[in-house]
């Protein structure tokens, strides 16, 4: 046995089974003393995601650079039939109440009373270079005014609400401070429920569980090193997918090595021997599956976006720990335990049987008669669910849209609407070092945009006016102003930035098409050249992505029927397609490396058709675990109240069970009966149709 052979299966040694435990415990210990500060280092604002070369960025930048970091939350006190003199005069003293209780930069204007004398309301520019404090400051705020989502009266008769970019932000911000606990107990209960299913036993599903625990907490805590000490972007959706992708893909791994490993059992009477057999085996899928999903993840770095960029180091530190707490703390664990950890459902030495006599293996002999018409009738129905992409629209989300339910600062934006200008709480910001506020003021007054201009005066070495814009500050019209308003400074004198809120999303629509444009089609090369490299073939790689693509447009488009009849939403964020395709591609590929792999192992044994049987007997049930363990564990994330993530979890619960139990199970299989060794060009197996190892091993021939 080579070196790099004896260390892969260390962990299943007399002696070697301790040192791998010893090394967890520590490795534990220093991850749990820094996976806490994950919170900390996250960073939610939307800016620090753009480029620095984004106009909105740049406009910021000046007004930073003369001091001014601020995020206004506007307070709306509403009554119906008209303000009294006495709630004025309320409103005065949360004024000043809220003055000395919060953080606010440079100058907060009077009371602004609405046109109808039935709303006022109060902005205050909340100090906004530490988002968590600005959370803070908006929980605080909200509690001093006693506001409530859904504009409950006051004792005094008021309706108050905590709104504009300040409160977005900070209901954003109160969704992430306990996005943490929810998804773990959440996630935590699924693999539970579905190892119990699974394995049938009151021992065996502790161990997986207790080893993808070990991986979490080990990769927040590596995860807070590179934000500490690489300036990782992290924020609150990467750390959720974090979360959610360890659990998910670390049971996948550990449902297949202990698949091998009970294999094993049953021809091995030494636990140690069949678990270094297992290693052996099904180690290299584990390795080729999480290195698949690596490298797709570390191609986010291209992207611009860094909320996508800090997303690929994130998930790959992820799936890096998975694989090494299943191949090396789980193993230990289950030789430790020995046989007694799958009772009562114990593997004997000797109890063989014909695993292609399983359900699994009756489909794929049923497959095996027709192969032709079967894969024929599964690409056109998954062609047809395609069509459901006409109805995506992936424009970007509304702020009404971003949350399900009826946050706060979004039923406080409602209010406003009903008394003052729609853009009022959230104007454009033009800057320019070369004019001045009357020549800015002359541009925007001519655009049929802007429903008002309100000039700011001098703001360090530049002049800034405001814009109040005539649609609302999410809204396609809007998008349109900003586009056409800088097409016009580019050409004008004085020359200008245009920024503030509707410039920055803008902005994030604009970059994530790009990052699309760029990330997928690398994505696509990367995976195909390690499948090429796994297989040693050049036939059952494109094969194998292709099928792929096709199983990722049908579970969008599919997603997308969904979106719109079920949760009542017509559109996606800008980001959405990007993720779900990542997510999709990376993991669907984990299923096609799980059944090539024994198939081409079976193959150099038995012949493609028969080694193409038998790899779909012995992995059609741990692929279908772990297809329902990932879902499940996506599922997760739409317990959250934001509509991305629950979008997200949707698509890709909805993919992998497509992957799991119709591509891998159905259309794989069949493609490959009816190509057969022509599957493994131009590898020796494409030539010989069986290899040159023994016929059978003796659980073969029950």
């Amino acid at each position: 046995m080579s070196a790099l052979a004896r260390l892969a299966t260390a962990p299943a040694g007399r002696r070697g089974k301790w040192v791998a435990l010893a090394v967890w415990l520590l490795v534990l210990v220093l991850g749990g003393l820094l996976a806490g500060r994950l919170e900390e280092v996250q960073t939610n604002d939307v800016e620090s995601f753009l480029p620095a070369e984004a106009e909105s960025v740049q406009a910021l930048e000046l007004q930073r650079a003369a001091g001014s970091d601020a995020l206004p939350a506007v307070v709306l006190y509403e009554r119906p039939g008209g303000l009294t003199p006495d709630d004025l005069a309320a409103v005065t003293a949360d004024r000043e109440a809220a003055l000395a209780a919060v953080e606010v930069e440079g100058q907060a204007p009077p009371p602004i009373p609405s046109p109808d004398g039935e709303a006022v309301q109060l902005v205050l520019p909340l100090g906004a270079d530490d988002g968590f404090a600005l959370g803070e400051d908006v929980q605080e705020l909200r509690a001093l005014v006693q506001s409530s989502p859904d504009g409950g009266t006051r004792d005094d008769g008021l309706s108050v609400w905590v709104t504009g970019p300040g409160g977005l932000q900070g209901d954003f911000l109160d969704v992430f401070e306990t996005i943490d606990s929810t998804l773990l107990l959440a996630t935590a209960a699924i693999v539970v429920v579905v190892l119990l299913v699974t394995y049938r036993s009151p021992v065996l599903w502790l161990l997986p569980l207790v080893s993808v625990a070990a991986a979490e907490i080990s990769s927040r805590g590596l995860v807070v090193l590179l934000a500490d000490g690489a300036g990782l972007v992290v924020n609150g959706q990467s750390a959720a997918i974090l979360s959610v992708l360890v659990f998910g893909a670390g049971t996948d791994y550990a449902l297949l090595l202990v698949s091998r490993y009970r294999e094993e059992l049953r021809i091995l009477e030494d636990r140690h021997e069949a678990m270094a057999v297992a290693l052996r085996q099904a180690g290299p899928a584990v390795l080729a599956s999480g290195g698949t999903v690596v490298a797709a993840m570390l191609c986010l770095l291209v992207a611009d976006d860094a909320a996508v960029r800090g997303l690929g180091p994130v998930a790959a530190v992820g799936i890096t720990m998975a694989m090494a707490s299943m191949l090396t703390f789980l193993p230990a664990l289950l030789v430790l335990v020995g046989r007694p950890a799958f009772w009562p459902f114990v593997p004997r030495h000797g109890a063989l049987h014909d695993e292609t006599a399983t359900a699994w293996g009756r489909l794929g002999t049923r497959v095996g008669r027709r192969p032709r018409f079967v894969w024929v009738t599964t690409t056109a129905v998954l062609a047809a669910l395609w069509l459901g992409l006409s109805t995506l629209d992936a424009g970007g989300l509304s702020n009404e849209q971003q949350f399900r339910g009826t946050a706060e600062s979004i039923a406080g934006e409602e209010a406003l609407a009903r008394h003052y200008p729609v853009g009022t709480s959230t104007p454009l910001n033009v800057l320019s070092t070369t004019g001045d506020a009357e020549a800015l003021a002359a541009v925007l007054e001519d655009d049929p945009g802007v429903a008002s201009v309100v000039p700011v005066g001098p703001v360090g070495e530049a002049v800034q006016v405001d814009a109040v814009l005539a649609d609302p500050a999410d809204s396609d019209a809007a998008y349109a102003t900003v586009e056409r308003l800088r097409t016009t400074f580019d050409d004008a004198d004085p020359a200008a930035l245009v920024g503030g809120t509707t410039a920055l999303n803008l902005d994030v629509q604009d970059i994530a098409q790009r990052d699309r444009a760029v990330i997928i089609p690398l994505v696509l090369v990367v995976v195909l050249l390690i499948i090429v490299v796994l297989l040693r073939s050049l036939a059952a790689p494109v094969l194998l992505l292709l099928t792929t693509v096709l199983s990722f447009g049908a579970a969008l488009g599919l997603s997308a029927l969904l979106f719109q009849h079920v949760l009542g939403i017509d559109s996606a964020d800008s980001s959405f397609p990007l993720f779900a395709f990542i997510f999709l591609v990376a993991l669907g590929v984990d299923y096609n490396i799980f059944l090539m792999t024994r198939a081409r192992e079976e193959t150099a044994r038995l012949g493609t058709r028969p080694g193409m049987v038998r790899a779909l007997a012995v992995t059609g049930g741990v692929i279908t675990s772990a297809g329902v363990v990932l879902a499940a564990t996506f599922s997760v994330l739409g317990v959250l109240p934001l509509t991305f993530l629950t979008q997200l979890g949707l698509a890709v619960a909805l993919g992998v069970l497509l992957d799991a139990l119709v591509v891998r199970s159905i259309l794989v299989p069949a493609l490959v009966l009816d190509i057969g060794p022509r599957t493994w060009w131009p590898s020796r197996l494409a030539r010989e149709g069986s290899g040159s190892l023994p016929a059978a091993r003796p659980h073969e021939m029950a």
